[in-house]
């Protein structure tokens, strides 16, 4: 299945080199909202509350970083609720990071990543993502994604393997760009089980779809 993914984004003209390329992670400096004495126009809680109505997907976000002089090479990934297909010709997608975040510097060393996109079985490996300083890899299988050698974990429903094409500032968060170099989805489910059902997060609680 990978091996036709990766025919079809070279048909198209999707560049599928192995080198990595390090991708300028931008500055993150202390962020404001608004200025001194300034008032917020939405106030921060009512804005999670309202936006929190919108259901979204689960997906972790993963890398391997080459390292530096300071630290050493390694995955790394973290847990990404903000992420969207975004054009079909070239095939890009996205994904929102904060700036704050100590993950994301070590997925710009990379220059790729690798979303996995999680099943409902899969909240307990979304919780363990999501916390900062934890070894997140401790005890998860994974693979080499096919293109970018970035980790593919074990039994995802769906992965898309990328390079950073574009990173934009959106406020208090990073919009980084990836262009798909290959990518691949699971079989038909088993009949009585999870299968491709979706991790969701819904108001604050993880969920799943039913019909």
């Amino acid at each position: 299945m990978a091996a036709t993914a990766v025919r079809y984004l070279r048909s198209v003209g999707a560049a599928t080199s192995t080198g990595p390329t390090p991708v300028d992670p931008l500055p993150r400096p202390e962020l404001r909202a608004v200025a001194d004495g300034e008032r917020p126009p939405v106030d921060p809680v009512e804005f999670r509350r309202v936006l929190g109505h919108f259901a979204s997907g689960v997906t972790i976000v993963t890398a391997h970083d080459p390292g530096d002089r300071e630290t050493h090479e390694g995955p790394a990934g973290f847990a990404c609720q903000s992420f969207a297909s975004l054009s079909l010709d070239p095939p890009l997608v996205a994904f929102m990071v904060a700036r704050t975040s100590t993950t994301w510097p070590r997925i710009a060393r990379a220059g790729s990543f690798c979303v996995n996109v999680l099943g409902a079985h899969q909240e307990a490996l979304c919780r363990g993502f999501a916390v900062s300083g934890a070894d997140k890899f401790a005890g998860v299988a994974y693979e080499a994604a096919p293109v970018t050698g970035s980790p593919l974990l074990d039994g995802v429903p769906a992965w898309i393997d990328c390079r950073v094409h574009t990173v934009h500032t959106g406020g208090d968060h990073l919009i980084v760009v990836g262009r798909v170099e290959a990518l691949g989805a699971a079989g038909p489910a088993d009949e009585g089980g999870d299968g491709d059902s979706p991790l969701l997060f819904h108001q604050g609680k993880f969920g799943r779809f039913s019909t």
